[in-house]
């Protein structure tokens, strides 16, 4: 009798612990699924993921606002009322508008789209495309792009370096080269794009690149126009030296500088204002690229624009977009503080309009 009283109370025991062991499981299992990392609900997560991304773009693109149709590029990146844009580049071009708006920066910020601006201009007419040249911030490889879409090369590594800048025979139009109703007709409807740098370190790079290495050999930047620069703003015409970047830096600042450009012509591309250039407040762009960035814009203009599947933006060396703030200080420590803050006068356009920090040294 005493084994068998034995021998239930264990089956009792057992049953009982059994019961906790199976408590304890669903327990468990309630407390982890409450309070499991919502990352890990994979696709029923994503109608939250989607409201999340829709109310961040409605704040940057209020519905009040109405976007002009010849704002939206032809690519794929488009679709629907919302514009897709990563909002870096949204926000690139709300500074943009702003700015334009701004009427004490208006003589800064604005300018007629002329002939000159027409000029800068390219276009590739079977992708709906305009790319506005503006030198000195890789816009080589851009003009190289165009010309394998416009069918004129197969592929980039394909064309002759002296291609690339032969109007004639690369084959790349100017807007210039159409009628009034074709150009106005581009300008509304076509993918229109260009690029922007710091403004002190792209005048270094045209400095340098036309006045001290000139590697195309333009021997009229050495022999016409340094000459031009020195004869007017050299305080010590007894020197024999080249043209100094603190000579360059006069021309530039000086209120009077056009009766020089006048003479100069269009070799003073490499040095004018992106607003000279494009007319950024009146042609409506769907994109600027920064050449800062200029690894991940490059993808994203060629994705934008519907052609990312055609031609791909030739490999950029590391680090040759990077700013150089000590190179730009270097160059500008022997210039006196009255002659950068003229520069800076001309150029307050371009950095306001794209967003580029006034100097730390002009600062000081």
């Amino acid at each position: 009798w005493l084994t068998s009283d034995n021998m239930h109370h264990q089956w009792l025991l057992l049953a009982a612990c059994f019961w906790v062991i199976f408590m304890f499981m669903v327990a468990s299992k309630f407390i982890t699924l409450t309070f499991k990392d919502p990352d890990g609900y994979g696709a029923k997560q994503e109608p939250l993921i989607l409201t999340a991304v829709t109310k961040v773009e409605e704040v940057h693109v209020p519905e009040e606002k109405h976007w002009p149709e010849e704002f939206q590029p032809t690519g794929k990146a488009f679709s629907g009322k919302l514009i897709r844009q990563p909002l870096v580049h949204m926000e690139r071009l709300e500074l943009l508008r702003n700015v334009c708006k701004d009427t004490a920066l208006r003589d800064l910020s604005h300018t007629a789209v002329s002939k000159f601006v027409l000029d800068r201009i390219f276009v590739c007419d079977k992708h709906k495309i305009l790319f506005c040249q503006t030198p000195k911030v890789g816009n080589t490889q851009w003009k190289k792009v165009l010309i394998v879409l416009n069918g004129a090369f197969s592929s980039i590594e394909e064309i002759p370096e002296n291609i690339v800048h032969d109007h004639e025979k690369n084959g790349l139009p100017r807007l210039s080269s159409f009628s009034d109703s074709e150009i106005k007709k581009r300008l509304n409807l076509y993918f229109k794009f260009f690029i922007v740098r710091d403004p002190f370190e792209r005048l270094i790079s045209a400095f340098k690149d036309k006045f001290v290495h000139n590697p195309r050999f333009e021997p009229w930047y050495r022999h016409e126009i340094a000459p031009g620069i020195i004869r007017k703003y050299r305080k010590n015409r007894t020197e024999t030296k080249g043209l100094q970047f603190e000579d360059f830096v006069r021309y530039l600042g000086d209120p009077n500088h056009r009766w020089l450009d006048v003479q100069f012509g269009d070799h003073i591309i490499h040095w004018v204002t992106y607003v000279e250039l494009c007319a950024p407040c009146e042609i409506t762009y769907s994109v600027i690229g920064h050449h800062e960035t200029l690894e991940d814009d490059a993808p994203y203009i060629l994705k934008a624009a519907g052609i990312d599947h055609l031609v791909s933006y030739p490999t950029i060396p590391p680090g040759i977009t990077v700013y150089n703030r000590t190179k730009v200080e270097r160059y500008f420590s022997g210039i006196s503080k009255r002659d950068i803050r003229r520069l800076y006068a001309r150029f307050e356009g371009d950095f306001k309009l794209f967003g580029y920090r006034e100097p730390d040294f002009l600062l000081n």
